[in-house]
């Protein structure tokens, strides 16, 4: 998973969602009059004008602190960084407070009311008025995404130690999950989780202090706050998720209930129990929110050709340029513009032997101005060849909107951010890889396709309940629901009820499990990537269209494609300038989200699934 922009509350625009928001439920009343402010169209325009300027400031500010620290984690850069946010929260704060008075003036040009209701909703960690608490939740913001770039494992206990382990070496253990060594992963998935029990007393003191802000801004909690930003009705919103999410469950129980069944005959029903929840350990990602490494003992149709993108291009010769201009190359096949030179110039493509960084692949727009990045630990693998396309759709995004105002500088909605990128990866197709030259001869059978679709639906249908259950964990804890008392186990309770997977071993409030996940000390909301995975299908489908493409939808690659080039251009360059669904309607021709093209792309794979598990008990 990626995330926006800088991963700074700063450059918060890049992290949250936009959207006209309707009143808090807070905030609401039925027999009470808004007070009339006093104030005029112009004023408005002029305040607008001025916020614009402010937030480029203290963003590019922010932005600028960020990538220094996370590119050269030190504690002279976290305290730039800290105080870059604090200056950053401070101004934020101001403004919207002041915009509320704008709320109910008649006769606003529409894009300085839009740009009044996004400001509303433009961050997601929302300060105090009081400077010391800012400066406090700024400290504490910078201090949890730091331990987390930091964090090791260290099995001798210590930290200087030559067996420590960063993550990329922990999950290296874990990516050789098909290979069945039961207990070399849980030891890395035991050590990984160390790091995260002494976040537990910040993020603690992180969500009064950020839910302390959002009450002084009108909402009942920084939950609501973030479900405001969408275009619709925050209650309205949980519910059109858990809609979308039940479209795509009963496709998820099908490859749950198979996965579970080859893992119970590897491993044995002590170990993995035939109608029970998956041991979190072994599903080949630190996190279990995709199983794509257990797909060498998963192949349908082991005997196919096997479709090796990592071994093509490590063979070929690929080193982490090649793979950044084979990505580039997609999208100006597209008619798109070639990236600028100092993307090349200023990128993080490796991680530095001399230094911490955070190698959580991002994409920037640090100076809001069209300075383009990625910061990344790039492998020559398959993984990273998709994770690259992925990066640049959201640099493409900053590309096509970088000249309209600061606050339509975002998506339509975060999904979309997400979802550009994923769409562009959904023409990876074999047949794409073979016209460009990784690969040599792609296999067409019916076999060939299941097995390929089975490697996808591992990545991609997998992901759906993590998605889902990240952010309404993080809601439960905003609102009060979830109590410090309890983070923990109402993690793992919502673990299982959507993902039917357990802890391997007992966790207690000892721990603090949702600190190993990056999104939760980095503080990005998570929703974006579940609405991207719905958003990226819908794309998908209607882009094909326009190319012209002609069969399966699992078939189709927009390389080369003008046409399609065409209307997605058409939608980046309005960023957050519209409604959402003015730009879904763009691309789909639709203004309502829908997992409809998804399952029509597994389709091929969830009849197999249906085969497969005649006679098995499904669910948990």
């Amino acid at each position: 998973m990626t995330s926006l922009r800088s991963l700074t509350l700063g450059a918060a625009l890049a992290l949250t969602a936009c959207g006209t928001s309707s009143a808090p439920e807070s905030e609401k009343s039925a027999d009470k009059a808004p007070e009339a402010s006093g104030a005029t169209p112009e004023e408005a325009a002029a305040f607008i004008s001025e916020v614009d300027a402010g937030l480029r400031k203290h963003w590019v500010e922010s932005a600028r602190a960020a990538w220094t620290h996370y590119t050269d984690i030190t504690d002279e850069h976290a305290e730039a960084l800290t105080k870059a946010e604090e200056a950053s929260m401070a101004y934020q704060t101001e403004v919207i407070k002041e915009s509320a008075k704008f709320n109910d003036v008649e006769g606003v040009d529409p894009d300085v009311a839009r740009q009044i209701k996004l400001l509303q909703v433009s961050t997601s960690a929302p300060a105090p008025s009081d400077a010391d608490k800012r400066q406090q939740l700024a400290t504490i913001m910078t201090k949890m995404a730091g331990d987390y770039g930091k964090g090791k494992y260290c099995p001798s206990g210590d930290p200087e130690g030559e067996d420590c382990m960063d993550l990329g070496a922990l999950e290296a253990v874990l990516s050789k999950a098909a290979e069945g060594d039961y207990d070399a992963q849980l030891e890395a998935w035991k050590g990984w989780r160390t790091i995260s029990p002494p976040m537990r007393a910040d993020y603690q003191q992180f969500v009064e202090l950020t839910n302390q802000g959002a009450e002084e801004i009108g909402y009942a909690d920084v939950g609501e706050l973030w479900r405001s930003g969408y275009d619709m009705d925050p209650t309205a919103f949980d519910a059109e998720v858990e809609r979308l999410w039940q479209q795509v469950k009963p496709l998820y129980e099908q490859l749950h209930c198979h996965v579970r069944a080859e893992l119970n005959e590897k491993y044995g029903d002590d170990k993995v129990a035939a109608d029970g929840k998956i041991p979190a350990h072994l599903l080949g990602n630190m996190w279990a929110q995709s199983w794509e490494n257990l797909y060498p003992m998963l192949t349908p149709y082991p005997d196919e050709p096997k479709l090796d993108v990592t071994k093509a291009l490590q063979e070929k010769g690929y080193d982490h340029v090649k793979m950044v201009k084979t990505a580039e190359s997609f999208f100006t096949s597209l008619g798109l513009d070639n990236l600028p030179e100092t993307f090349w110039e200023r990128s993080m493509f490796l991680k530095p032997e001399d230094k911490d960084v955070v190698c959580h692949a991002s994409a920037w727009d640090v100076e809001l101005n069209d300075d383009l990045r990625i910061k990344m630990c790039i492998k020559i693998d398959h993984e990273d060849l998709i994770t690259i396309h992925h990066e640049l759709g959201h640099n493409y995004y900053y590309h096509y909107y970088y000249t309209e105002p600061v606050l339509f500088q975002s998506g339509a909605h975060d999904g979309f951010h997400e979802g550009v990128g994923d769409t562009l990866a959904l023409s990876i197709t074999p047949g794409y890889l073979k016209e460009i030259g990784i690969l040599d001869s792609v296999s067409e059978t019916e076999q060939g396709l299941i097995n390929k679709q089975m490697q996808d639906a591992l990545q991609k249908v997998a992901f759906f309940p993590f998605g889902r259950m990240i952010d309404k964990w993080r809601w439960g804890v905003f609102s009060g629901d979830i109590t410090p008392e309890n983070y923990n186990a109402a993690w793992w309770q919502l673990r299982e009820e959507y993902q039917g997977i357990e802890a391997p071993i007992e966790r207690t409030e000892a721990d603090f499990d949702p600190g190993a996940k990056y999104h939760i000390p980095a503080n990005t909301p998570y929703m974006r990537y579940f609405l991207a995975h719905i958003l990226q299908f819908q794309f998908h489908k209607s882009l094909c269209q326009a190319s012209g493409h002609e069969g399966p939808l699992h078939t189709c690659s927009i390389y080369g494609s003008k046409e399609a080039g065409a209307k997605l251009q058409e939608m980046l360059s309005m960023g957050a300038s519209k409604p959402w669904p003015d730009a879904l309607e763009v691309v789909t021709g639709t203004r309502k989200m829908d997992a409809g093209p998804m399952l029509e792309y597994f389709a091929p794979l969830a009849d197999y699934l249906n085969e497969q598990n005649e006679g098995r008990t499904c669910g948990w």
